[in-house]
């Protein structure tokens, strides 16, 4: 007889000691980079709640439109040359007490709220498609329906030159503007690309690429009502987030999705009684592994290795039966293909397991 369990907390009601607001100002983000030495922006116990501002580097593709004050001093105030190596906006980091190494923290995602009405979508010179577009850039502008969570283009333009410098702010006259999707309604999916806790080395590890402390995983559904599982590397796990989206599909092909500043709520729970070896999500519906890797091969195979871990590991299933389970009903998608090291992402559906304690007997076949 076995007995399987479920690998998270059950969404135990944690009671919070705090409500902390932390807001994103020149003081309080890190531009392009995580990096184990950079000043906490907030100190936390395990089960406080954060309320933080998400910027998206991509406000000034229409400034008229993203840019409020906070916003407008961000870029007006962090110098370009510091921007690097990656592009992102990042907010923190979040120091969590009594985290050390090897400790994961668990980050309940309960709210995303846009900042504003508006997005941009960059089809850009590290797309998927760039040199079959020509090696033109090209912007499209969103606005968001807040009451019907959905969005619509309002128009699109051609970016002169090459969108290199992170943060750059556009103003594309209106003669130059072009209508985009007319007619088209898309899903509003408010979400974080980027989120992680501090990697262990000596140098600033850039925002782009995904990697195993978190970063820039581009998974849509890392929104609100979802819980991300996070291996800390450093002690206080520094834990940052940015690359605020609106709505992405699974593959981000043109190189963004539609970049929008969030609000977020959150909670971080400290987790010394679970470990997992890669950024792990749960939804209401499904686990989710993530894989990475310089192709899709590396990446796919990272993804099931890992999968088959959560399976074994966490859920009491002999590795045979694993893989086999992994090929009849999870779901393997590609989360992106942009950021320099792949993704590949598995889900299998929670509901497909017993409850926590359940006691389940091995099946016995009749010989006859």
């Amino acid at each position: 007889m076995a007995s399987v369990t479920t690998f998270g907390s059950a969404k135990a009601q944690v009671r919070p000691s705090a409500i902390w607001h932390l807001k994103a100002t020149p003081e309080t983000i890190h531009w392009g980079y995580f990096s184990p030495d950079i000043k906490p922006a907030l100190r936390i116990r395990s089960g406080d709640l954060v309320h933080a501002e998400a910027v998206t580097h991509h406000a000034g593709d229409d400034a008229s439109l993203m840019f409020d004050e906070g916003i407008e001093r961000i870029f007006r105030e962090v110098d370009p040359a510091s921007r690097a190596p990656g592009c992102h906006i990042m907010t923190g980091p979040i120091y969590i007490e009594d985290a050390e190494p090897g400790d994961m923290i668990e980050v309940r995602y309960l709210q995303m709220v846009p900042r504003c009405n508006y997005g941009s979508n960059l089809a850009a010179n590290w797309g998927h498609l760039y040199e079959e577009f020509g090696k033109q850039e090209r912007v499209t502008i969103y606005e968001l329906d807040p009451n019907a969570n959905t969005a619509h283009a309002l128009y699109a333009y051609d970016f002169p030159g090459d969108y290199t410098v992170p943060g750059t702010i556009t103003n594309c006259p209106e003669c130059d503007r072009h209508p985009a999707l007319p007619g088209i309604t898309i899903p509003a999916r408010p979400h974080l690309g980027t989120a992680g806790v501090a990697p262990a080395v000596n140098a600033p590890v850039s925002t782009i690429p995904p990697g195993l402390h978190g970063g820039n995983i581009d998974n849509w559904r890392i929104g609100a009502g979802s819980t991300m599982f996070y291996k800390c590397q450093v002690k206080g796990g520094l834990f940052s987030i940015g690359d605020p989206h609106v709505s992405q599909g699974d593959g981000e092909i043109s190189g963004t999705a539609i970049e929008a500043s969030l609000d977020c709520l959150f909670q971080i729970i400290l987790r010394k009684d679970f470990d997992f070896p890669s950024p792990l999500l749960e939804t209401p519906e499904n686990w989710i592994v993530h894989g990475f890797g310089a192709d899709l091969d590396e990446a796919m195979k990272n993804c099931s290795l890992d999968m088959i871990h959560l399976l074994h590991e966490k859920q009491g299933l002999s590795r045979n039966d694993a893989y086999s389970l992994m090929s009849v009903a999870a779901d393997f998608g590609i989360t992106q293909v942009v950021d320099g090291t792949l993704g590949v992402h598995a889900r299998i559906e929670r509901r497909m397991f017993p409850a926590k304690g359940t006691v389940v007997d091995p099946v016995k076949l009749d010989p006859e």
